[in-house]
């Protein structure tokens, strides 16, 4: 979230409590008929068998979750329990190291998975998940989740987060056009100032995550100012987290962020998106008090019901530019399926997750982007979903997964959220660098 979420996920979600969104299923509600079921023959049958998730998920992305698994519930046999925790990155090492591990977790982190991974947590991917893996999701997908050679996850969800969301109506008004480079970006935001509109906004409130939104445009930047070579060097801290080059991008962000002619329209001067929680920070898009909000595709799920996404309707996305238009780097996230236990009806569930089927299940229910080469973006709900789904499916894509959610977690989801807060609120760009590349761990 990050759905980060977060990451990919909890970002659909208002609550800031935990709360408990697994239901028993009613099988005996439902007739299933042998052919309604045949598509789920290979997964065998495990009747009065139950199998819990953990996750971040909640409300209705979990209510979208638990309709998509249902008939895989029902024709199985497995009660699928599900516990969605908007505290979920720091209660689930509580949980394991309480003996009360759930059976699947659905893991933002890349980073937090590997901790478990290396602390003989979680278990392997047995070979029918690996070979799904292998079909479903390029290489560089499954490295995230690869941990000294071994897979112990596949990805559930993904999201691209470069993107940058306004109102086709204001720009169509006032003649302005989608920019190409970072040049005509800067141009576009200084023009919109001039007429009076503060031309960005932005919320980084997220509970116990809150200043990822800040993290997520520092990435972005340094990856359009330097490559993808560059970037991965800094979140493998090849090179410091204060390098030269990460100091630049951070500048470069902040003349937009921390600048109060450019930030936060519709809410105040620029720090008060400290206060604004990231899932209302472009509502005032729709009312014309802000032009363009710089977050993910899963922002489409989060616009007040009745907002219509599309190239001529209430509000879209471009791509957020670089210097050169005819590159593509994008920042993206993710959400990865792994497990404690390995049971047969838990490693039915897992393979069923790292199906194409699953995904393909899931878009239909609603705004949904996956990573997987199974689905058509024809069949995405969004216009931006679509947009999404080519540019993860495009070899000529320079992706590049959140780097926070790379990074060990002390850093990625400590130091680098809580300096990015700091900075907002007007802690010097090398003050904050600084502070979290002291605070990387040592080997």
């Amino acid at each position: 979230m990050r759905f980060g979420a977060r990451l990919a996920l909890a970002v659909t979600t208002l609550a800031l409590t935990a709360t408990a969104c697994g239901a028993p299923q009613d099988s005996a509600s439902r007739s299933r008929t042998s052919a309604d079921c045949a598509p789920y023959a290979r997964y065998g049958k495990h009747p009065g068998t139950e199998v819990t998730v953990y996750a971040e998920n909640r409300d209705r992305e979990a209510d979208l979750f638990e309709e998509t698994w249902a008939d895989f519930a029902d024709c199985t046999g497995i009660d699928v329990q599900y516990e969605g925790d908007g505290e979920f990155e720091a209660q689930i090492q509580l949980r394991v190291d309480g003996g009360n591990a759930p059976d699947v977790a659905f893991f933002p982190q890349p980073g937090l998975l590997e901790r478990f991974a290396r602390a003989g947590r979680l278990k392997p991917a047995s070979p029918g998940v690996v070979a799904l893996a292998e079909q479903g999701w390029s290489a560089d997908w499954n490295g995230y989740a690869t941990v000294d050679g071994t897979l112990y996850g596949t990805p559930l969800v993904a999201n691209v987060k470069s993107f940058v969301w306004y109102s086709p109506t204001f720009f169509r008004d006032r003649g302005l056009g989608v920019p190409r480079t970072w040049a005509e970006l800067m141009d576009l935001t200084e023009r919109i100032a001039a007429s009076g509109v503060t031309p960005w906004c932005a919320g980084i409130e997220s509970a116990e995550a809150t200043g990822w939104p800040v993290t997520d445009w520092i990435e972005d930047v340094l990856l359009r100012q330097q490559g993808p070579r560059v970037y991965d060097q800094w979140v493998a801290h090849e090179i410091p987290f204060d390098d030269p080059r990460v100091i630049r991008a951070m500048d470069t962000v902040g003349a937009i962020l921390k600048n109060d002619r450019y930030a936060n329209g519709g809410f105040g001067p620029a720090r008060s998106m400290a206060s604004i929680s990231f899932q209302e920070a472009g509502t005032p898009i729709l009312s014309g008090d802000c032009a363009m909000h710089r977050q993910a595709s899963f922002y489409a799920d989060l616009w007040p019901e009745g907002t219509e996404i599309g190239p001529d309707k209430d509000v879209y996305a471009f791509l957020l530019p670089g210097a050169d238009p005819a590159s593509r780097p994008v920042l993206g996230g993710g959400v990865f399926t792994a497990v404690f236990a390995d049971r047969p009806e838990v490693r039915a569930f897992q393979e069923y997750l790292a199906t194409a089927d699953f995904a393909r299940a899931r878009m239909r229910k609603g705004p949904f982007v996956s990573a997987n080469r199974g689905v058509d973006p024809a069949d995405a709900a969004t216009p931006v979903d679509r947009l999404s789904i080519r540019l993860l499916q495009d070899p000529g894509t320079q992706f590049r997964f959140d780097g926070s959610d790379l990074m060990p977690a002390s850093v990625g989801a400590g130091t680098f959220w809580r300096g990015a807060v700091d900075w907002i609120g007007g802690a010097s760009t090398r003050q904050v660098a600084g502070s979290v590349e002291r605070s990387w761990p040592s080997r």
